[in-house]
């Protein structure tokens, strides 16, 4: 028999019957080659493998070590192996019911785009998109044309992922390409699980995967040889699966997939040749010196004819068709690793990089290779048929790659990891070389439910097959994870379980959590911990330094509240909208609806979660990283944040308003993962509210236990976050969120939350009860674990006290809320099960002199010095030369030149210099024994005049100290002479070493009851000179009055604040009666809860009330309601740091003066206990003499006022102007811009003198002078100062502002504010064609006059809108658009300008139907103009005076009037529509006035009015009489406003509360049209539509009143804001005269 030489491979054969290896095939037949001496032959069917000088390694001669280990390894493939290919049942689910893409048929197609939700990593390159081509392969950048690629060989130019890389083609029909992104939960599992399969010591866990297909595809033929066409077709697929740091690439070819190999190149000229596909991976061109290029690392699978065929029938992976291989990594990785199973690939492929090595191409032989034993001996050596055996513990595992009678299963009904591989034993005295066996994933299916069929594929050994006592194969489980070795990895409320393959942790009944983390059901959770990072808002970074973090979550119905502390000011405006730091908890704790589970039963208290946001507009990212540290001693969860990144800047004192949104997790093998859009707004008083978005994607990893039958955690959950509060206190730089949390199944839980209280959360239940649903309605409450009560009101059960614990010796037990701790007494420790405590042997940590011994005894030690040193064990030396103890040292220490001091204690030491036991006070006469160290032993002192006791005869051994002698005696040494520094808390213990249950303070006189610990026992304490508590009477639960007393003495030391104010309770701890604050003398009658009763309080000195009397109280004030809402508006019913709580007289009026607290600011209230406008001081200044009565307030004041009012403290709002006046209210002649640094002179009125404004750094004009000039403020110049006022005061400096010469002309550059994006105008603003430019250099543009090319034009002309029955008239700022409609539809192909008007700013618009006019206000040039629409008509200016702020116009064609509003001076006023009768119908009582509208046919006149403290809609007849408001409740920006003639009803759009709603101008019929608008500005009703303007989208909306949906939108190709609306008509509507 031949055997290979050392170091070449011996070759199995391939399977060729459903027989194992570890099978004797029957014998050959006479004369068959190969046989010999008539012994059977056998042969292999597993799958494939090389074998490398194994015969040297188990020191066995070639020839019996070749067949032996040939032999064992094939036994022991025959337990674990499949050998048969995968069939096309087994592929990954695709096809368009799967929601696969298809490739377009063709030669040569490539796929659009697939935009990965974050970078996949090809070796250790990022890529955000992947490509599938038709010629059978992925890649990571668009494909060149095939003919660059298809015939050449790896590498190539660009990074491919190559199943099978040949000339395919799919034209006619010839087969079909699939492929899709996934986050599938099933299909990720799956993946999972193969990767685990191949490489069971990955970390891996998929977030996405890229499934590609290709079935039934055939190989490109010439259309010459179409006749002759093979008919041959290819099915294999890809799978690409990555997570955010490592990919894999799955390769699967079914059985009888691979039909051709190869195919022939386009230009073959008539010569028969054919090129193999190749299969493998390329990195494509990588830079080299920067601007070179070479080849990148690649790797070749197959590349030949054979090895291509092979394909199908062996793999990596144990199944023959599945190949897996790790492909990229995020850091430093450039070779493909492929899986390799139980050893089958012992040479694994090579990377190449640029050069083709021989060890790129894995090879496998399949020519068969025949041997025999030497002899019978060998045979049964390696096992028989007949040799007795024991049956391993898989031996009868039966492994399927999803066979036709295993149903083709996406999950796996368990995960199991098989024992390593079997060690191969040798002789004794021979030397073992063998690679340690790694463990193995393998996924356990359910089990056959129907026979093999005929020539079945599945591999099995009997116990026949291989003898286990042969001492060749060994089998150990001595590695196995029990519950006998790591129970103390279970919470003690948690039992543990043993399985097959490991253990578990369960939570106990009462208790829920992961097993690792048990908490009490249904009690409140606290959390705690630290927040950490830089967060920047705009370009200002802000640290966050380890700031505190507390939430507090109420299981019985979802309510997770966070807070975070020391947020810096700036960035705590601004993470008000990053509520996904709070929202994590809310998932932990959230309210559980049927078949769902909140994320702590799952995580358990150690966890990790990653989350991304990104906000829109803006792009700012934000990443959230927040770790679970486990359970603190208090059982709080224990969470550290970390936070880096962007936020939007949001302005002080803006509220930040999140909506309600649902999100769905989806959960696989250890990481539950979400994403979702949210939207929020940011709104400050007085102004709209901005809308933003942000998008989050976050991952939640957590540790999970596999082994045992847990309840499988569903695929998908709905988290349902109700409401969303968010708030920044900025006195106490607090950051709060507030959520309400459900989770249930994904879809609508409406249903069920109907069913039932506990689901809806609204049920009267304790906060520490849980609610248990009963049917229909009913439920019931029953306290948490850990509390005891009705279930309306439970209390905490002491475990404690009542001998309830779990804790054995040498533990104290520490009551916790709803449960208890054991912590192990001084010198002990928790044993390796975590339930009892073990004495510290301190001796381990060799705490001695190196020349000393340490003796260890229970809970302490001892160090003695060996014989011939001397010492006290920490510090011994020699005899010899021995230096003074430390008897003698303290001892000389006291005695000052010779002389000992007056009264002081003098130590006595023997010859050897070590205390003398009996130690005597020569002054006092007390004497004591010691130890060794001079300490005082327990009960020997012995007063002066009394025998001492005799210390040498004391043979009691000595006990170790207890905690509370060591507490006393680390006090009693502060001093030289043994005694404690005056006025120090001594602890007293009882003769065995306990603290006495009463304490005393000797100095103070209080006394106090302590637990075992000498923890003091909360409510005992009391001061000196009354009777102290009996401390051996249990405890009664806390009342309230006691837990308002101690929650204000929370110093150390027991004593409050000073000037804080204590409640006095009496010994039942009730309020008594009468209460008084120590510190200001004020005294005031309590009712039983502890609330003041009114019209009680005296001074300090005055004559108190009887509080004893049972006058019936008198009903409480508005006041007194006011201030007792705030003051129970903190925990515990407290009023909350800093808030404001106002001040009522002995009556319950209000104080006329209020004052601030925390702030220091003062103010005037009315008797309603409104602030009077213009009464605000500031802390330090006089305040203001709130009996005065106050003047009405000057225009000035008024101005001044109305932007002060943007938050409470009357602070400006960032980039607002704010006038000064001067001490009269009078505008001051010189008004500079704060933020802008702008100065200018106003007149009287406050209005800008035209030329007198200076940029910031000029020297302002003197504006006490004359005008210099006369001269009317310029189009240039308007436009300009209403930009600015338009931008806030303060514009960014990418917007635009005209640039205006001295003398008030246009200059002949404009630019956009710093940008270098420029062109030139002509003298009236008007840009010129063709002269735009980006370069640094700016256009060449002449002065004074326009270019020769454009025709100077002196007014604008109308361009009238085609000839339609009915035209949308739209404002966008400098230009009137016309939009004609179509029946109902926007006509935008037919949309033109109507009017351009530079330098305008268009807001309001009408049309007059009678002259065929258009009207419009002029923000910029404050004006009200008008044009008639006919061609080449030209504007006509009606009112130019008195005008600020001009926006809403409405225009009676009956009556020939014009209405307007004026949002500056609050006024509406009306006139002819030429512009005379000019007349005021209301000034008073309007806030912000916006929209108007005129009804012709009833006289009626509607506006409203956005006033953000009290908006409302209000009518009167057009000439101003019966005054009343339509509608204010619920409203909240109405903007828009229209009239439906149809209805008679009155109808407006609210860009507060989005909706789109109409009334009756009665107030009745109330109904909303639609409620998802986003900012509507104006709106028009016409022919049962409503067209609106949107500020969002900046185009026109329509909405279908009986539908009430969108039907159709019209974005102008220019984007800016569009104002104004209006409907034109070629004739006269009805109703409108």
């Amino acid at each position: 028999m031949l055997l290979p030489a050392p170091g070449r491979s011996v070759s199995l054969s391939p399977p060729v019957t459903n027989q194992c290896a570890a099978k004797l095939l029957p014998p050959a037949p006479a004369g068959a080659a190969g046989s010999r001496r008539g012994s059977p032959p056998f042969r292999c069917s597993a799958l494939r493998v090389r074998l490398f000088v194994l015969p040297e390694l188990l020191g066995l001669p070639m020839d019996r070590g070749a067949m032996l280990t040939a032999a064992l390894l094939c036994c022991w493939s025959c337990t674990v192996c499949v050998v048969t290919a995968i069939r096309r049942t087994d592929l990954f689910p695709f096809g368009d019911l799967n929601g696969d893409l298809i490739l377009p048929e063709g030669d040569d197609e490539t796929s659009r785009a697939l935009t990965l939700p974050r970078p996949f990593y090809f070796f250790d390159s990022p890529f955000s998109q992947l490509y599938v081509a038709t010629n059978g392969i992925v890649s990571a950048q668009d494909l060149p044309m095939e003919k660059q690629y298809v015939d050449d060989g790896l590498p190539t130019d660009f990074p491919v992922v190559a199943p099978f890389l040949a000339d395919i083609d799919t034209s006619g029909g010839r087969g079909n390409i699939y492929y899709r992104l996934t986050e599938t939960p099933s299909v990720l599992n799956r993946f999972a699980q193969e990767v685990h399969r191949g490489f069971p010591d990955a970390k891996f866990t998929p977030t996405h995967a890229v499934v590609a297909t290709w079935e039934n595809v055939a190989a490109y033929e010439e259309q010459a040889r179409a006749t002759g066409a093979t008919n041959k077709v290819n099915t294999f697929q890809t799978v690409i699966g990555y997570d955010e740091t490592d990919s894999y690439v799955l390769f699967l070819y079914p059985e009888d997939g691979l039909n051709f190999f190869g195919t022939r190149p386009k230009e073959s000229y008539n010569v028969e040749i054919e090129f193999p596909a190749r299969v493998g991976f390329s990195r494509g061109e990588v830079s080299f010196f920067i601007i070179s290029k070479t080849d990148g690392p690649f790797y070749s699978v197959a590349q030949d004819e054979n090895s291509v065929k092979r394909l199908s029938q062996v793999g990596n992976t144990g199944v023959p068709g599945v190949w897996l291989f790790h492909t990229g990594k995020r850091f430093s990785f450039q070779e493909i690793i492929p899986a390799s199973i139980g050893g089958l690939l012992a040479v694994p492929p090579t990377a190449g990089y640029g050069l083709y090595l021989d060890t790129t191409t894995p090879e496998y032989e399949f020519d068969d290779y025949n041997f025999e034993p030497e002899s019978q001996e060998e045979v049964d050596a390696a096992g028989s048929p007949d040799s007795p055996n024991t049956r391993s513990e898989d031996s009868d595992r039966q492994l399927s790659y999803n066979r036709e009678d295993v149903p083709l299963t996406l999950e796996p009904v368990e995960r199991q990891y098989a024992p390593p591989g079997f060690p191969l034993t040798v002789p004794e005295g021979r030397t073992q070389r063998v690679e340690e066996q790694q463990p193995q994933v393998v996924d356990v299916y359910p089990p056959l439910r129907n026979p093999p069929p005929s020539g079945g594929h599945v591999v099995s050994v009997d116990e026949e097959d291989v003898d286990f006592d042969t001492g060749v194969i060994q089998y150990t489980t001595e590695n196995k994870e029990t519950c006998a070795r790591f129970q103390q990895q279970c919470s003690q409320n948690a039992f543990c379980s043993d399985y097959a393959t490991g253990f578990c942790c369960h939570c106990r009944p009462g208790f829920y959590g992961n097993g690792r983390h048990c908490l009490p059901d249904g009690a409140p959770q606290r959390v705690s911990g630290k927040v950490s990072g830089t967060v920047t808002v705009g370009s200002t970074p802000v640290e966050l330094n380890n700031i505190d973090l507390h939430a507090y979550i109420v299981v019985g119905d979802g309510r997770a509240y966070t807070a975070i502390s020391e947020v810096p000011e700036p960035v705590g405006w601004a993470m008000m909208s990053v509520s996904p730091v709070g929202e994590l908890f809310g998932w932990l704790f959230a309210l559980e609806l049927p078949n769902s589970q909140a994320g702590f039963k799952i995580t358990g208290a150690e966890f990790s979660r990653h989350a991304e946001v990104v906000f829109s507009p803006g792009n700012q990212r934000l990443s959230i990283t927040q770790t679970g540290r486990g359970l603190d001693e208090h059982n709080h969860l224990s969470v550290d944040t970390v936070i880096n990144g962007n936020v939007p800047f949001v302005p002080p004192g803006a509220e930040v308003t999140m909506k309600p949104f649902k999100e769905t997790y989806q959960y696989y093998p250890s990481v539950a993962t979400s994403s979702s859009v949210r939207e929020f707004s940011v709104g400050l008083p007085e102004k709209a509210s901005e809308s933003y978005t942000f998008h989050l994607k976050q991952n939640i990893t957590y540790r999970d236990c596999r082994h045992g039958n847990q309840a499988a955690t569903p695929e998908t959950l709905q988290i349902n976050m109700e409401r969303v509060f968010v708030m920044y206190v900025k006195e106490e730089r607090i950051l709060r969120y507030a959520i309400t949390n459900k989770i249930s199944p994904v879809g609508d839980s409406s249903e069920v939350e109907l069913l039932n209280p506990c689901y809806a959360g609204n049920h009267d239940c304790d906060t520490t009860a849980q609610c248990i649903p009963l049917e229909g309605q009913a439920f019931r409450c029953q306290c948490a674990t850990g509390y005891r009560g009705d279930g309306q009101n439970c209390y905490d059960i002491d475990e404690c006290a009542e001998g309830l614990s779990s804790c054995g010796d040498y533990s104290q037990c520490l009551n916790l809320p709803g449960t208890h701790r054991c912590q192990c007494q001084s010198g002990f420790e928790l044993g390796y099960e975590s339930r009892t405590c073990v004495d510290i042997d301190e001796c381990m940590s060799s705490p001695c002199h190196i020349s000393a011994i340490c003796v260890n005894a229970q809970a302490s030690f001892q160090c003695q010095c060996l014989p011939g040193f001397y010492g006290d064990g920490f510090n011994c030396s020699p005899q010899a030369d021995r230096l003074r103890s430390q008897c003698e040292q303290h001892r000389d220490s006291l005695q000052s030149g010779g002389q000992p001091s007056v009264g002081a204690y003098i130590p006595q030491c023997d010859s050897d210099g070590q205390y003398r036991p009996r130690q005597c006070h020569g002054s006092t006469g007390h004497c004591w024994c010691v130890d060794s160290r001079g300490q005082e032993k327990p009960e020997t002192r012995t007063p002066p005049g009394t025998a001492p006791l005799a210390c040498d005869s004391l043979d009691k051994p000595e006990r170790p100290k207890t905690q509370c002698e060591r507490h006393r005696d680390r006090i009693q040494t502060s001093s030289p002479d043994g005694f404690p520094l005056a006025g120090a808390y001594v602890p007293q213990c009882d003769e065995n070493g306990q603290y006495r249950q009463l304490q005393c303070h000797s100095s103070t006189g209080y006394c106090w009851c302590v637990d075992s610990l000498g923890e003091e026992r909360p409510g005992t304490r009391t001061p000196p000179g009354t009777p102290p508590t009996d401390c051996d009477k249990p405890e009664r639960p806390k009342t309230h009055c006691e837990h308002h007393r101690d929650s204000v003495q929370t110093s150390s030391d027991g004593f409050p604040p000073p000037g804080a104010y204590i409640p006095q309770c009496d010994q039942n701890g009730l309020y008594l009666p009468e209460q008084c604050h120590g510190s200001t003398g004020h005294c005031w009658c309590v009712n039983s809860s502890g609330q003041e009763r009114a019209g009680t309080r005296t001074g300090p000195g005055s004559p108190r009330v009887d509080c004893r009397t049972d006058q019936p109280e008198r009903p409480k004030t508005p006041c007194e309601h006011h201030k007792e809402r705030v003051q129970a508006s903190g925990s515990r019913e407290y009023p909350v740091a800093g808030a404001y709580v106002p001040q009522c007289d002995a009556d319950g009026q209000y104080i006329p003066l209020q004052c601030h607290s925390s702030t220091g600011y003062c103010w005037c209230v009315n008797e309603d206990g409104q602030e009077r406008a213009g009464t605000r001081t500031p802390p330090g200044a006089q305040p203001r003499d709130c009996v005065k009565p106050v003047a009405p307030k000057t225009p000035c004041e008024e101005q001044r006022d109305r932007a002060q009012a943007s938050i409470q403290e009357r602070y400006p709002v960032a980039g607002v102007f704010v006038p000064r006046c001067d001490a009269q209210g009078q505008f001051v002649p010189q008004q500079c811009h704060g933020s802008t640094g702008h100065c200018w002179c106003v007149d009287s009125s406050g209005q800008e003198r035209a030329g007198t404004r200076t940029a910031p750094g000029a020297s302002p004009v003197d504006c006490r002078k004359p005008a210099p000039t006369n001269r009317a403020e310029s189009v240039c110049e308007r436009w300009r100062a209403s930009l600015i006022e338009h931008y806030g005061g303060n514009p960014d400096p990418q917007q635009y502002l005209p640039q205006c010469e001295p003398d008030g002309e246009f200059s002949p550059v404009q630019c956009y504010g710093e940008s270098t994006y420029c062109w030139c105008v002509d003298q009236e603003g008007r840009e010129v064609d063709g002269t735009r430019s980006h370069d640094a250099v700016k256009p060449a543009c002449l002065p004074s006059v326009a270019p020769p090319i454009v025709r100077p034009i002196t007014r604008p002309d109308v361009t009238p809108p085609a000839k339609t029955a009915v035209t949308l008239l739209y404002a966008q700022g400098q230009k009137i658009g016309a939009l004609p409609l179509n029946g109902s539809r926007l006509d935008a192909e037919r949309s033109k300008t109507l009017l351009t008007l530079h330098g305008s700013i268009v807001v309001g618009i009408a049309y007059d139907c009678k002259e065929n006019k258009v009207y419009w206000t002029d923000l910029s040039a404050r004006t009200i103009n008008r044009a008639s629409m006919a061609s080449g008509a030209e504007p006509e200016t009606l009112i130019n005076t008195n005008l600020v702020s001009p926006e809403g116009l409405a225009l009676d064609a009956k009556r020939r009037l014009m209405f307007w509003v004026d949002s500056n001076t609050d006024v509406i006023e009306s006139a002819s529509l030429d512009g005379s009768r000019r007349r005021t119908l209301f000034d008073s009582d309007l806030v912000n006035p916006r929209a108007i509208v005129v009804v012709s046919s009833t006289g009626s006149l509607y506006w409203t009015d956005w006033n953000r403290e009290a908006p409302k809609i209000e009518t009167s007849t057009v000439d101003g009489q019966g005054r009343r408001v339509v509608v204010s409740d619920g409203v909240g920006l109405p903007n828009a406003l229209t009239y439906d003639l149809s209805s008679g009803q009155i109808c407006w759009g609210d860009a507060g509360t989005k909706r789109l709603e109409c009334i009756s101008p009665n107030g009745s019929g109330r109904r909303v049209i639609n409620s998802d608008l986003n900012y509507p500005f104006s709106m028009v009703y016409h022919s049962n539509h409503f067209y609106f303007s949107d500020w969002r989208r900046d185009g026109v909306i329509a909405v279908d009143k009986v539908s009430s949906k969108f039907t159709d939108e019209y974005l102008p190709e220019q984007r800016s804001h569009l104002y104004g609306i209006t409907i034109a008509t070629t004739h006269c509507l009805p109703g409108s005269l």
